[in-house]
């Protein structure tokens, strides 16, 4: 299934895209596409249904984040070892975490906005998992029993803000509307290696990453189980694990995004963006 969330930013509805690309309401068999609706029993209820008994969605509404009440959005960085060349650094011999705030996401077509002082915001397409049922010291071969589904995630990231500041990377990822995600939650039935899957993004029209899943150094099933050693994940929580070769700070000279940008990207099976980035004000 294409799970998905419509309507107005704070009034979304819960929806389902139906094999001909219509949406349809889901008001009525689910509060939200969030917590207890991520069970697996609750999606197998959902799978039941005939999409064609739902009402159709008229017009084209706008697309919100594709899950509702996300707890915790964790990112793993450096986890592409061909995006590790580029940038200079060392493959980590661990998972590298680090966290985006909440507050940062936003629709799949929404603006995005540079923060004030910004000189360095850069693009990140990335595979984010969304986690479906409480897990917690689990294993890496019941991994994805936890898991949902998939979505594109763009991990909007002010690279000054991240390594040039003090501290953590957080404040360079976390600011108001860095985390587009959607457009729909595909649920994992419907992807059938999340290690084989490609993804690309360009900027102004100019191909800028065109990678694929294939050379991620820790893959989903083993990224589920490592956090779960650490923190209880949530149904509802996010994964966002990492992104392709292709990125600003990775080209000589170093490109940035500037307001009037056009980004859009998408990965395989999972749809894609389209955000305009402007100043914020």
């Amino acid at each position: 299934m294409k799970l998905l969330r419509y309507g107005e930013a704070r009034s979304e509805r819960p929806g389902l895209l139906d094999a001909d690309g219509t949406i349809r309401d889901l008001t009525g068999h689910v509060a939200d596409i969030g917590g207890k609706a991520l069970d697996p029993a609750s999606l197998a209820t959902l799978a039941k249904l005939d999409p064609k008994s739902l009402p159709a969605v008229s017009g084209k509404p706008r697309i919100g984040a594709c899950v509702a009440g996300t707890g915790k959005f964790i990112c793993i960085g450096l986890n592409y070892s061909d995006h590790a060349a580029e940038t200079g650094a060392t493959v980590p011999p661990e998972p590298i975490i680090f966290m985006k705030a909440s507050s940062a996401i936003v629709g799949p077509d929404d603006d995005v906005l540079i923060p004030r002082g910004s000189v360095k915001t850069d693009w990140e397409v990335e595979l984010a998992v969304v986690i479906g049922r409480k897990a917690k010291y689990v294993s890496e071969a019941d991994a994805l029993d936890y898991v949902a589904g998939y979505c594109v995630a763009h991990d909007v990231s002010e690279r000054a803000f991240q390594a040039e500041r003090q501290g953590q990377w957080t404040k360079g990822k976390s600011c108001d509307t860095f985390g587009p995600i959607g457009p729909w939650l595909v649920t994992k039935d419907e992807v059938a290696d999340p290690q084989n899957i490609k993804m690309w993004l360009t900027v102004n029209g100019k191909t800028m990453q065109n990678g694929s899943t294939k050379t991620m150094v820790y893959g989903v099933a083993y990224l589920v189980s490592y956090l779960s050693q650490f923190m209880s994940l949530h149904p509802g929580d996010i994964i966002s694990t990492g992104t392709p070769p292709g990125v600003g700070l990775g080209m000589k000279p170093p490109v940035f995004l500037k307001a009037g940008d056009v980004v859009e990207l998408g990965i395989e099976g999972l749809g894609q963006q389209k955000q305009t980035f402007k100043a914020d004000v």
